[in-house]
């Protein structure tokens, strides 16, 4: 199952630094997550300063 961001995202970049699959991409106005690269690893949520990324 893959992540997650929701509407509390303010497009700071640091979740896309850390994947290590590059399944994040910048979004309007929020980043995305492919929830078909993504590989379910965490790092993007443990690096959200807001926590705005969450398991699905």
């Amino acid at each position: 199952m893959a992540y997650v961001i929701d509407e509390n995202c303010t497009a700071c970049g640091t979740c896309k630094d850390v994947c290590p699959v590059e399944a994040i991409n910048e979004g309007e106005p929020i980043y995305t997550i492919n929830p078909d690269t993504c590989i379910d690893c965490g790092q993007c949520a443990d690096a959200c300063p807001v926590d705005a990324i969450h398991p699905q």
